[in-house]
């Protein structure tokens, strides 16, 4: 269990490390750069592969292996969720405004009329509050954990020692 707990901590650091990288660079405000969010997955793809060697060694099998990264995912997704938290309620308050703009500022762009745009934004303002974006964060590593697992543990085992 200390290999998965260690494993969830380095795990949601690193993703509130990379959205602060975010934040503090301005990226999310760029219609470009602020793709670049999504480097959240490799960095939780590099993270599990490196937690579920470390479980390999404790001699797990394939659904242990599993059941490890899901863990992960879940200690790590709740780590991400309240750092989330923090970021759009403390750190950048006016964070689902700035992007509301943005999303204007590119479908204006495009040619939309002020009632599409108007009407496109206020379709997605449900879901730009802190804590469905902190859930959407939790729901999004606990997900990709699951696949990142059960792709991972069938090539991650345990170095079998052949008798000499």
């Amino acid at each position: 269990m200390k290999s998965i707990l260690k494993t969830a901590v380095v795990l949601g650091l690193s993703c509130i490390a990379w959205q602060l990288v975010m934040g503090l660079t301005g990226w999310y405000l760029h219609p470009v750069l602020l793709n670049l969010f999504w480097v959240v997955i490799l960095i939780q793809t590099g993270v599990m592969i490196w937690g579920l060697r470390q479980t390999a060694a404790e001699g797990r099998a394939y659904g242990g292996q599993v059941g490890a990264g899901v863990l992960m995912s879940v200690f790590g997704g709740v780590i991400i969720f309240l750092g989330s938290l923090l970021f759009t309620t403390v750190l950048f308050p006016h964070y689902f405004g700035d992007i509301r703009r943005v999303g204007e500022e590119v479908l204006k762009a495009k040619g939309m009329s002020e009632a599409d745009i108007k009407t496109q934004l206020d379709a997605m303002a449900p879901m730009q509050t802190s804590f469905m974006s902190a859930l959407s964060g939790f729901l999004g590593t606990v997900v990709t954990g699951l696949v990142i697992s059960l792709i991972a543990a069938a090539f991650i085992r345990k170095k079998e020692t052949t008798p000499a």
